[in-house]
């Protein structure tokens, strides 16, 4: 949250019983705007609180009866904040919002998609397209690219830039928000950017994914102009996964709900796996601020 959160408010949310220990904690970031506060997600942020902190010899019937009163108090703790809107997208680990529905929250259902065990890098590539044509098609093009496993933030940050502009569009990133997650995530050993070169030596693909011992997250990709087939990207994520199967469990593609991005993240063999996104109105003419924001 410092890192994606520089230069703006966040706070966490503590839910406590009687006794004062934590039961379960909610972070989140406030934005202002036209005399309204509000929470979403900071960027690059696929999903965030609650995380609780279950003891680990409870029962599910117990972790259920936990959970309700944990979240109840998180909700308490949001309510003293007079939010004229609400929305987060909760860990997939996080399958139950009763509370929150209770509490006049409203839910929809989005997806990523997740590769759960790249211990062995070979079976997950022998699971990636059930016909066998992508691993044809990246065995076939392999020998034409290296792999650059030394790319700066700067030239990360530049090459993605160069990507949206190519496409007539504007990065929606600042450069310096990317640069300073890329460093901060790399520094910590959480962190890991991989490139492709083409045999000119020039960057034909390059992505970023940040992770912990349970699991690994795309967070940004791009590619050059001149790169049409979807196959060298493609070449790039059988390397990321190969490179993080000695640190992390599992793989997230940090999936899309665009019918193209959808596809090609499913290809390789990964699982959908959905995930609530949260909200909750508290001033009606929040809906119009948002038309304003777009």
């Amino acid at each position: 949250m410092e890192t994606v959160c520089e230069g703006k408010e966040w706070d966490v949310a503590l839910a406590r019983d009687e006794g004062g220990r934590l039961l379960a904690a909610l972070p989140y970031l406030i934005r202002r705007r036209m005399g309204m506060r509000y929470v979403l997600e900071p960027l690059l942020t696929q999903f965030s609180g609650p995380y609780f902190c279950f003891p680990s010899d409870m029962s599910e019937r117990r972790r259920t009866d936990y959970a309700h009163r944990a979240a109840d108090k998180l909700i308490d703790s949001l309510a003293e904040l007079k939010l004229d809107y609400f929305l987060q997208r909760f860990s997939p680990e996080v399958t139950d919002w009763l509370p929150f529905y209770w509490r006049g929250f409203k839910q929809t259902t989005r997806y990523t998609y997740r590769l759960d065990d790249i211990s062995d890098p070979d079976r997950v590539f022998e699971n990636f397209d059930r016909t066998k044509e992508r691993q044809r098609r990246i065995r076939q093009i392999a020998d034409l690219y290296s792999v650059d496993t030394q790319l700066d933030a700067a030239t990360f940050v530049r090459f993605h830039a160069n990507y949206w502009r190519s496409r007539g569009e504007k990065d929606l990133l600042p450069e310096s928000f990317m640069r300073r997650v890329i460093e901060t995530a790399s520094s910590r050993g959480e962190g890991m950017t991989l490139a492709l070169r083409d045999c000119k030596g020039e960057l034909a693909v390059a992505w970023f994914a940040v992770y912990d011992r349970n699991c690994a997250h795309a967070l940004l990709s791009a590619k050059a102009p001149s790169v049409k087939s979807a196959d060298v990207s493609a070449l790039l994520v059988w390397h990321l996964i190969k490179s993080l199967s000695a640190h992390t469990k599992a793989f997230d593609f940090e999936g899309s709900m665009e019918p193209s991005l959808e596809y090609f993240y499913r290809s390789f063999g990964a699982r959908q796996v959905p995930l609530m996104e949260v909200t909750r109105v508290g001033n009606p003419l929040f809906p119009l601020l948002l038309k304003l924001r777009r």
